[in-house]
Formats: C-alpha cells, sequence, structure tokens
C-alpha cells in the first residue's frame, strides 16, 4: 500500500487559463438546483451531461457507439491502442444522471495514457432502475467482454463518484458468484457511504462546489429506494469482504466532501491485505482528473496512474 499525497502541491491547478472550470461548473449546476425546486429528472439529467464540457477533448481517440452484454455505451478507441486492454468505465452521477457521452472524453484521456480501449457503459439509472440494476449491467457488461476473448486479468473496472462505487462493486460481485474478477480497479473519488456518515461531508462543506449531505440524501433514496439496507455490500462497499480482491488505485481531492470514503476504502482494503494505492489532489474539487488536457495537476495524476498500471501488467 501507498499513499500519496503530493498531487497538486505546487502546480497550478486550474491549468495555463488561470481559471478552475471544475469548480466553475459545479458552482453553477449548485445554484441552479438551490434555485429551482421543482427541477423535472429530465432537466437534471440534461445538466449533468455537461459534465464534459471542462475536459479538452483527447486527440488521436475515436468513438464508436455499442451494445456489450445488452448494455448500451460508448468504445473510445485510442490510435494504436491494445484493444486486448479494455476499461470497463461507469460514469459518475449519484446512479440517476450522467451518462457515456458526459464522461467520454475522460475515459478516452485514461485510455490513451494507459495504451488501452475504454467502453463506457450507459447502465440503468435511478430511480427507475434501483439497485442491483447498475451493478448487474456492469457484471454483464465483464463477462460478454470475457466471453468475446478477453482475458478477465486485461480488463480494468474504473469509475468516477457513483461509477467509481461501481468500478469497486462490480468485482465484488462477479466474487460472490465465483467468476473471474479483473485484474485491477480504478476509482476516482468513490462515492460509497450510503449511511451518509462522512466526517468530510461536514469537514469539507466550505470548500466543495458541489456535493451535500442533502444532495446525497436525495440520490441514495433514488438508487435504494425502501427495500434495499444502506449497509448491503454491493451498494455500500464499506461492508464488504475485501479478501482476494483486485489491486486497487484510488484518487480524491482534498477540498471534497467525499475524501473521506476512499480513506475509509483504503483502510478495510488494506486490512484484507489488497494492494492499495491513494492520491489526494491537493486542493482538488470531486472528480478533479475531468479537467485532462487542461490541468497539469492531472497530467500528473494520469502519469501516475500510468506508471501503477504498466507495474501490474
Amino acid at each position: 500500500m501507498t499513499t500519496d499525497t503530493s498531487a497538486g502541491a505546487t502546480t497550478d491547478p486550474t491549468g495555463a487559463e488561470g481559471q478552475d472550470r471544475l469548480r466553475d461548473l459545479y458552482a453553477d449546476w449548485s445554484q441552479i438546483i438551490a434555485t429551482t425546486p421543482d427541477l423535472s429528472m429530465r432537466l437534471f439529467r440534461a445538466i449533468f451531461d455537461e459534465w464534459h464540457q471542462p475536459t479538452v477533448e483527447p486527440e488521436g481517440v475515436t468513438y464508436r457507439e455499442d451494445t456489450v452484454g445488452g448494455v448500451p455505451g460508448i468504445w473510445c478507441l485510442p490510435v494504436g491502442a491494445d484493444e486486448s486492454q479494455v476499461l470497463l468505465y461507469s460514469h459518475g452521477g449519484g446512479f440517476a444522471v450522467g451518462s457515456a457521452a458526459s464522461h467520454r472524453k475522460l475515459a478516452a484521456h485514461v485510455a490513451k495514457t494507459l495504451g488501452a480501449v475504454s467502453f463506457v457503459l450507459d447502465y440503468r439509472r435511478a430511480p427507475e432502475h434501483p439497485h442491483p440494476a447498475q451493478v448487474e449491467d456492469g457484471v454483464a457488461v465483464f463477462d460478454a467482454l470475457v466471453a468475446s476473448g478477453i482475458e478477465p486479468r486485461n480488463i480494468t473496472t474504473i469509475g468516477d463518484s457513483a461509477g467509481g462505487n461501481l468500478a469497486i462493486a462490480i468485482p465484488l460481485a462477479l466474487q460472490q458468484q465465483g467468476k473471474p474478477t479483473p485484474g485491477q480497479v480504478i476509482a476516482f473519488s468513490p462515492w460509497v457511504d450510503m449511511e451518509n456518515k462522512g466526517e468530510t461531508l461536514t469537514s469539507n462543506n466550505d470548500t466543495d462546489a458541489l456535493i451535500t449531505r442533502e444532495l446525497l440524501e436525495g440520490m441514495i433514496a433514488g438508487v435504494l429506494g425502501e427495500r434495499v439496507a444502506p449497509t448491503t455490500p454491493l451498494a455500500n462497499p464499506l461492508y464488504a469482504d475485501f479478501t482476494g480482491f483486485p489491486r486497487l488505485y484510488m484518487n480524491a481531492g482534498s477540498a471534497e466532501a467525499l475524501m473521506d470514503n476512499a480513506h475509509r476504502i483504503e483502510e478495510r482494503a488494506k486490512a484484507a491485505g489488497v494492494d492499495v494505492t491513494l492520491s489526494i489532489g491537493e486542493g482538488q474539487q470531486h472528480v478533479f482528473p475531468f479537467l485532462a488536457g487542461r490541468s497539469t495537476v492531472v497530467d500528473q495524476e494520469l502519469s501516475r496512474i500510468s506508471d501503477w498500471y504498466r507495474q501490474g501488467r
């Protein structure tokens, strides 16, 4: 296990333009949510499909819509990538918003850096489809990739926020089913605490431009409904058994309200003997890799992930 807290300590986290576009976007969303009490789910989802805006379009990448294992999504295909190395990417958005379209640029940056291809799932979203629909869709895609000839160890489950939860939960579900698991797991700002008890929800309330306890309460109600307990391990991996779990890389921003989710997963996985790396971006917001192509901090973070990834090959 290693812990890296150097990300962003001495460089401009906003890039050459001197503007933290991610924070500004989050602040704008928060303003809309606060002043529009009757915001419909359709408009809520439309707003969060702007998530790609802070991310620079990566060069040398093509995209292809596809359906894998019955689940629609978008392939991110960097020129010259090894197509036997697949990143199974689950987007964030509280299980209710976000999409393959909102996350394709971020997934493509990671795939290009790692020399792999990525499939970004458009998994079924809550509240129309509560837990475990999202985990089931991830498992279905993993199974289909394996059936197509991809070696399980050459698949990486990856995601951000709620998608970071899924990146962790999918291998746990595969373990429960007695199936092979991915070779490694990557989670950006994973949101795993369905009990909404995190300490940094309070301590970082004034520095996080988006996440609040109240926002999460609504997301939890949508995905768990009245039938799923918030301590269910595949919904809340803080209650999971991590014995035999794949090597794990996580990051989070020091300014975000969900930072302690990553720390708590690190502690639980480490206690089970898992190879864990946690990188904390000083002063960074929720899912700070969305600044890919615009931020020196993210360039450095992607380089760290690349080094970690290659060490496990």
